[in-house]
């Protein structure tokens, strides 16, 4: 249903020794606690990372020729043959770097981000998405933000001795909706029977996302989770299609156009 507002994988990115699990650690059952699953293009930044480094490249846009190699689906494929390009035409690590972390963070989220790191005892929070290791750090390191997230996961990627940036496929799947190097819904599976083995569960899960990758893990939710997709982007054009076809999303639906609004949905939701 649609509510109103007023108005151990190769992935896997630990942020300064925080860990949601430690196999030294008795289990321990969480009393009432929420599990935040963040997209990170498009969502947490206001940009897709991977085109946003194209400004990198001579004359700030790519030629025709490696354009036209990007087959669907495929997308990590085609972002490592963009990274030999701008390693061939000389494009260094400081310069990418410099060029990542003046990338606008989506209006209100520093501010949510900040909230949530001050609520940390009533929040996991994880990123899932299909960009890469070396960005995603750079750009929370650079807004001193990396302490929020417990875990992300996104394709592994890393520079060469001879300083080009490489990336990989997440991992492997047989999910026929999703990209073939990163299916969601897998990940977020994997991540809450690993949580589940320590004993912690959570009272409900808020999915927030913006891509049509993001509806395989947002039909995974249950009746008591919250999908939050951004306004007018693929993800809540797809929920609604679903509803309009009578094969709605079993959980709750809120859509957002600023983190404020994420902000005062959370803010009622540790009242209750």
């Amino acid at each position: 249903m649609l509510l109103p507002m007023d108005r151990e994988l190769p992935g896997t990115q630990f942020f300064s020794n925080v860990q949601l699990w430690d196999d030294t650690v008795p289990p321990l059952v969480s009393a009432m606690k929420f599990l935040l699953v963040f997209d990170f293009d498009h969502t947490i930044i206001d940009e897709n990372s991977d085109t946003w480094i194209v400004k990198c490249a001579p004359e700030k846009k790519l030629p025709n020729g490696l354009r036209n190699l990007y087959r669907p689906g495929h997308w990590t494929e085609y972002m490592g043959r963009v990274f030999v390009y701008l390693g061939d035409n000389g494009v260094k690590e400081e310069e990418m770097k410099r060029t990542m972390t003046t990338i606008p963070f989506t209006a209100g989220m520093v501010d949510l981000l900040g909230f949530i790191g001050e609520n940390k005892q009533l929040f996991d929070c994880i990123i899932v998405s299909d960009s890469n290791t070396v960005f995603i750090d750079w750009i929370l390191k650079a807004a001193d933000l990396h302490n929020v997230f417990d875990e992300v996961f996104t394709n592994p990627a890393a520079f060469s001795s001879t300083g080009y940036l490489t990336v990989q496929n997440f991992h492997a799947h047989h999910c026929a909706k999703c990209p073939k190097n990163l299916c969601k819904r897998k990940v977020l599976k994997e991540f809450l029977d690993k949580q589940s083995e320590r004993g912690v569960s959570y009272t409900q899960i808020v999915y927030i996302g913006d891509g049509g990758n993001d509806l395989c893990p947002v039909m995974f939710l249950k009746k008591d989770d919250i999908a939050m997709p951004r306004q007018g982007y693929t993800l809540e054009k797809k929920i609604s299609r679903l509803a309009q076809d009578l094969s709605p999303v079993e959980c709750s639906v809120l859509v957002w156009s600023s983190a404020t609004e994420i902000m005062s949905y959370l803010k009622v939701l540790i009242k209750e």
